[in-house]
């Protein structure tokens, strides 16, 4: 979902002024997609210019109250109702680190799988601690968010194992001088290696 849809979706419940719709995007995502005011008021403008919005009479504070136009409402309905295109997956730079490993010859993609286990399972483990810290009755939004990403997690350890297997059917390619094997100095490098899922304390800290 973009700023773009967020924002019509919450016109949709009655005019806005740009900053109101910052922190009702914010509250309504559970706090872990901060936008960037400017970024608010650039999407409205472009919004206005395609006539999916019109902007009011500033305000005694300078802030112009919007409101979802008929044929913004129309592109809302359309997008709450039409199911979210799964048929080219994003690219997921875990994958495409391990695939490249298989072919680079700079490091055994066990060693790639070794130390992403790692951060993943932190991962889930700081993930599972924050769901147990949430109220369900107030933090639904907060809550949902948790569980999404607890489940990618887990999903991704099994898959991490899956690839482990995987790669023990098909023979090793030699790898140049330096090269990285399990066990070897990446494991005490696993925190800091780019790319790697970092835990997620500042997912925390937005909550709090």
């Amino acid at each position: 979902m973009g700023v773009r849809e967020g924002l019509l979706a919450l016109l949709a419940c009655g005019p806005r002024h740009g900053y109101q719709l910052k922190l009702d995007f914010e509250a309504a995502t559970g706090e872990v997609w901060p936008i960037n005011i400017g970024q608010v008021y650039t999407t409205l403008q472009r919004l206005e210019r395609d006539g999916l919005v019109a902007g009011g009479e500033a305000d005694g504070e300078g802030r112009v109250v919007y409101e979802l136009t008929r044929d913004g409402l129309a592109e809302t309905t359309a997008w709450f109702t039409t199911a979210v295109d799964r048929t080219v997956p994003g690219r997921d730079e875990v994958t495409i680190k391990l695939l490249l490993a298989m072919v680079a010859g700079v490091v055994d993609p066990h060693a790639v799988v070794d130390t992403q286990r790692v951060a993943t399972l932190t991962a889930l483990q700081d993930y599972t601690r924050l769901k147990s810290e949430a109220d369900p009755g107030a933090d639904v939004a907060w809550l949902l968010q948790v569980e999404r990403l607890v489940m990618q997690a887990d999903a991704e350890l099994r898959w991490l194992d899956r690839v482990e297997d995987r790669l023990g059917l098909y023979p090793k390619r030699p790898l140049g001088p330096g090269a990285v094997h399990p066990g070897g100095p990446h494991g005490a490098e696993a925190d800091t290696e780019p790319g790697a899922v970092q835990a997620p304390t500042t997912l925390g800290e937005h909550h709090r």
